[in-house]
C-alpha cells in the first residue's frame, strides 16, 4: 500500500493573514512540502497539471524531475496529466525521460481536466474530450511498447517509422492510472489495458465513486488481467489533523469557509457528513479513512490533498508530521491485517521489471541509428532510392 499526497498547485489567499503568495514563493513551497513527504515517511507525491491562473503547474515534468533529484525514493507523479491536450508523442518523450532522470521513481495519472477553456488554447474541441482521451492513450501505449510506429488517427497528423526517444527505462513503460470522477468509459478504457483506476474520491459520495470502482474491477476480470481483487485501484482523500476534534474544525474552518471549491456553500460539518472529508483528531482521521477500504475493497493507493485554500506552507508541514508520524503507521499495519491475500500489490518500477524479466538482467532499449542520419532523420535507403529515381532515363 502507497500512501502519498497530491496537490491542485492552486495560488489561494490565505483568508486568516490575508497574504495571497507569489508563483515563486508558492513554487518553492511545494518542492519544501514533496522533500517533507519523504521525510515523514511517505510514498508518494502528485502534481496536477493546469494552463491558467490561479494554478501554477503548467509543467508537471519539469517540477517533478527536481523533485526525484531532491529525494531517494519518493514516487513522483502526476493528478494528472491530461491526455486531451497534450499531444501523446510529447507524453511519451517528457515522462520516458522522467522515467530515466528518476531512475524508475515515478509513474503518472491520465485524465481529460476540468477547465473547459483549455481545450481550444491547445487547439482542441471539448466537445470530443472522450474521443480524445480514447484515441490519445491509444496511440500512448503504443509509442511505449513499440520502437517503430505507423500511426493514423483522427486527431493528430500520421506517423510514418516513428520511434519516441528515449525508449522507457529498462524496456518497460511507467505505470498509468487513469483519472475520472464521472466517466464510465475511462474506467473500461483502465480495464482494457490493464492499468490502474484512480477515483479523486474527495468531493462526492462513496456511492458514486463506488459504482466507478467496481465497473472497473469487473471489467479489469473480464479482460483477463486477473481477478476483480487484483484490479488496481488508487483513492484521493482530504484530511485536516489536529490533537483534537475542536482543534482541528477550528484551524481548518476558516480555509473550508473561503476555499474557491466548496467556500460559501455546505457548513464544514456538512460537507464530512456527505464526502470524504476527514477533520478531526488523529485517531478521527485513521478511522475515516479505513471505512475507504471497508467501501471500494483493497486498493493500492492513498493520496491525500493537505495544501489548498491557501494554508500556509508552516500549517501544511505541520499537517505532514501528523500524516506520516501518527496516522499513516497505523493505517499500514490495519490496512495490512486487513488485505485479502488475493489483492495486488501497489506497482512500482521495479515490481513491473521483475514481471517483465524474472530473475534476468532488463534490456537497455538502443534504437537502430541505422534507421536514419543524426542530423534529417532520413534513411540513406530512401536516400539511395530517391537519387536513382532522380537519375533513371525517363522514357518517352
Amino acid at each position: 500500500m502507497q500512501f502519498g499526497i497530491m496537490s491542485v498547485s492552486d495560488i489561494t489567499r490565505d483568508p486568516i493573514s490575508g497574504v495571497t503568495p507569489t508563483e515563486a514563493e508558492r513554487i518553492s513551497n511545494i518542492v519544501k512540502i514533496a522533500v517533507k513527504a519523504e521525510e515523514v515517511g511517505l510514498d508518494a507525491f502528485a502534481i496536477g497539471e493546469h494552463h491558467n491562473p490561479p494554478f501554477f503547474s503548467s509543467s508537471p515534468t519539469t517540477l517533478l524531475a527536481h523533485i526525484a533529484a531532491l529525494t531517494e525514493r519518493l514516487i513522483v507523479t502526476t493528478s494528472t496529466t491530461l491526455i486531451t491536450t497534450n499531444d501523446p508523442v510529447r507524453i511519451a518523450e517528457e515522462y520516458a525521460m522522467l522515467q530515466h532522470l528518476s531512475k524508475g521513481r515515478m509513474d503518472l495519472m491520465l485524465g481529460r481536466g476540468n477547465t473547459a477553456p483549455v481545450y481550444p488554447w491547445f487547439g482542441q474541441d471539448i466537445r470530443q474530450g472522450l474521443p480524445l482521451a480514447l484515441e490519445n492513450y491509444n496511440l500512448l501505449h503504443r509509442l511505449w511498447r513499440e520502437d517503430v510506429v505507423d500511426w493514423e488517427g483522427s486527431f493528430r497528423s500520421p506517423l510514418q517509422g516513428f520511434t519516441s526517444a528515449p525508449r522507457p527505462l529498462d524496456d518497460v513503460p511507467p505505470f498509468v492510472w487513469h483519472g475520472s470522477i464521472r466517466t464510465p468509459e475511462i474506467a473500461e478504457q483502465a480495464a482494457f489495458y490493464g492499468n490502474g483506476y484512480f477515483a479523486n474520491n474527495i468531493f462526492w459520495p462513496k456511492d458514486h465513486y463506488k459504482r466507478l470502482i467496481d465497473f472497473y474491477r469487473q471489467r479489469f476480470e473480464h479482460h483477463g488481467h486477473g481477478t476483480a481483487k487484483q484490479a488496481i485501484v488508487g483513492l484521493g482523500g482530504q484530511a485536516f489533523i489536529g490533537r483534537t476534534s475542536q482543534e482541528a474544525k477550528s484551524k481548518f474552518r476558516p480555509y473550508f469557509n473561503e476555499a474557491p471549491v466548496y467556500g460559501h456553500g455546505p457548513t464544514l460539518e456538512e460537507f464530512s457528513d456527505q464526502t470524504p472529508l476527514s477533520v478531526g483528531s488523529v485517531q478521527e482521521v485513521i478511522d475515516k479513512t479505513l471505512t475507504f477500504q471497508e467501501t471500494f475493497g483493497d486498493y493500492q493507493r492513498q493520496l491525500f490533498l493537505m495544501d489548498h485554500a491557501g494554508m500556509p506552507v508552516e500549517m501544511v508541514l505541520d499537517q505532514l508530521e501528523l500524516l506520516g508520524g501518527e496516522v499513516v503507521p497505523v493505517l499500514r499495519k490495519e490496512l495490512e491485517s486487513r488485505r485479502d491475500p488475493e489483492a495486488a500489490k501497489a506497482p512500482t518500477h521495479a515490481s513491473l521489471v521483475k514481471a517483465k524479466y524474472g530473475d534476468e538482467e532488463p534490456r537497455q532499449p538502443r534504437p537502430n541509428a541505422n534507421r536514419g542520419d543524426n542530423v534529417t532523420g532520413s534513411s540513406p535507403y530512401q536516400d539511395s532510392e530517391a537519387v536513382a529515381a532522380a537519375s533513371a532515363p525517363t522514357q518517352s
